[in-house]
């Protein structure tokens, strides 16, 4: 929930940045700032997620610290938006989970699924054929019910986000079909937007590190990772057609389009987070709120850690250790599955609704 102090906190540094606007060329924030003349819960909220935290503002700023004004619009967006997690969380009692979250217990989460996997392990001695070890129909009701459970939570997340938001600012559409032509240019800008981490780099420079110091890696890195995430979940969207539809068994060649999706995305999965939590080293301490260590790299560990247990299965599938290797491999899968909803993974969400929500503005 938004704190009465962030919620302070915010309104000072956006009146002042509203009042100055040296940098309102350079994110969606500040036009989206100067379409308000006051900032209520919402907006701030709003505004947390369509940040990037790309950094360029704070080095632009003549007001920030040590300045008494005290602006650092990354900072404190960056403490509202962990804030805007817990208020869009459901069931409400899990909101606890983003300023809790730690490594070890991510970890601790896989180990538990590991042996509870393992008691349901049919073949100890299979080799190849996954269904052997844990059969499909076992296999489907476990993933099927708690990928039902993670798309309810974050469609409830979202929800309660757009809501959140409010509409958009900057007046009224002159009619239906204005309006028509309007709703399909957003959506295809947000889209884009989301898709191509423009904001990253919207002035023709690349992410801001330090003062002075601007990369692209950032950037790719979470391309990468995106990506590399959406591969996986196209093999395994693939796998499940073979397997229904065309009655194909896995495993598949490694010549297949399953494995091909899957060995592509296992590999974005590990050049991306690990190059993330590099990165996210390197910055500016200034530029993030040190209370989401644990938030930012548990999510990145988990997912890494399922990209090296699936490639490794990938390699080891026709030897003795393969059993293992698949119950280590759904471990973590598993446990990356149901903490997505209370996790790093919502800030893609609430961001892609912030997008879409500027987009209008823009627009309209």
């Amino acid at each position: 929930m938004l704190s009465p102090e962030t919620l302070a906190q915010g309104q000072h540094v956006l009146t002042v940045c509203n009042a100055c606007r040296y940098c309102e060329a350079y994110c969606p924030v500040f036009p989206a700032i100067e379409n308000r003349t006051a900032f209520a819960k919402g907006d701030i909220l709003y505004l947390a997620n369509l940040c990037h935290n790309c950094g360029e503002c704070l080095y632009a700023c003549q007001y920030a610290p040590p300045h008494e004004f005290g602006i650092n619009v990354p900072r404190v967006l960056a403490e509202a938006r962990v804030e805007s997690y817990e208020e869009y969380c459901w069931p409400s009692f899990m909101s606890a989970s983003f300023r809790r979250s730690r490594t070890w217990m991510s970890v601790a989460l896989a180990l538990a699924s590991m042996v509870w996997l393992w008691g349901l392990v049919q073949s100890p001695d299979a080799r190849a054929d996954f269904y052997a070890v844990i059969p499909h129909d076992v296999m489907v009701a476990i993933f099927g019910l708690a990928g039902s459970f993670v798309l309810v939570v974050l469609t409830i997340g979202l929800a309660r986000a757009m809501r959140s938001f409010g509409p958009p600012e900057g007046g009224h559409y002159r009619s239906p079909s204005a309006r028509s032509s309007v709703v399909s240019t957003f959506r295809w800008t947000a889209f884009r937007d989301a898709l191509t981490l423009r904001h990253l780099h919207a002035t023709g420079q690349d992410c801001t590190s330090n003062l002075e110091a601007r990369t692209p890696w950032r950037r790719y890195f979470h391309h990468c990772t995106f990506y590399g995430f959406a591969l996986c979940f196209a093999s395994t969207t693939v796998a499940a057609i073979y397997h229904v539809i065309f009655g194909w068994r896995a495993p598949y060649a490694y010549s297949s389009l399953p494995v091909i999706l899957g060995t592509v995305g296992g590999i974005g999965l590990l050049i991306g987070p690990l190059g993330l939590l590099i990165e996210r080293d390197r910055r500016d301490a200034q530029l993030r709120d040190p209370q989401q260590t644990g938030l930012d790299v548990s999510f990145i560990v988990m997912l890494f850690m399922t990209s090296v247990t699936g490639l490794i299965l990938l390699a080891g599938r026709n030897q003795g250790p393969m059993p293992a290797l698949l119950v280590i491999h759904l471990g973590f899968v598993f446990a990356l599955f149901i903490t997505l909803p209370y996790g790093k993974f919502v800030h893609g969400i609430y961001r892609a609704a912030a997008l879409l929500k500027f987009s209008t503005e823009a627009q309209r």
